[in-house]
């Protein structure tokens, strides 16, 4: 019996050894539990922002639709606008054309697709005092959209909103 005894004591040790192993994979399995649902939250979150972005991108573009308008050139037919920029001790001169998309329904600025001359003083004022006051650094080719922006907003302003659907540079020469 003794015999007996020993032997279940034997099976119970052979069989507790067992279980350490266990508990060293469960470290293992919880790391990569926790990654593989580390990396569903990325790419959740990604998804939620690249979503919640394309949404933006849609609506603006669906609001700035409308109708084609009617292109003017500012300035010389030829030549286009000579400004001093820069301050006059600067001694620098722009030279530039600059092309509007104006608004056919506005019909105080636009008048059988030819610019009013109430319009047209308006609008060459307000683009000479813009770009004679901008500083030097402003001209850099990395801002430009900016000054087309600040152009758009002046130019609306004095004309009506939605008067200037766009402007366009079609030459820069600063020298």
């Amino acid at each position: 019996m003794a015999d007996k005894k020993k032997a279940p004591a034997a099976a119970e040790e052979a069989a507790a050894p067992a279980p350490e192993p266990e508990k060293k994979k469960s470290p293992i399995v919880l790391i990569v539990v926790l990654v593989v649902v580390g990396l569903l939250l990325a790419v959740g979150v990604s998804f939620f922002v690249t979503s919640k972005m394309l949404a933006d991108t849609n609506k603006e573009s669906v609001q700035e639709h409308h109708d084609p308008g009617v292109f003017i050139k500012l300035g010389d037919a030829k030549e286009g606008i000579l400004v001093n920029v820069g301050g006059q001790k600067a001694g620098k001169f722009l030279k530039t054309s600059i092309v509007l998309e104006m608004n056919p329904g506005k019909k105080d600025n636009i008048a059988d697709g030819k610019l009013q001359s109430a319009a047209e003083t308006k609008i060459l004022d307000t683009t000479l005092e813009i770009l004679r006051s901008a500083k030097l650094d402003e001209f850099d080719a990395t801002k430009q959209d900016a000054l087309k922006k600040k152009l758009k907003d002046a130019l609306n302003d004095k004309l009506g909103q939605g008067s200037v659907y766009d402007v366009y540079i079609t030459s820069f020469m600063l020298q």
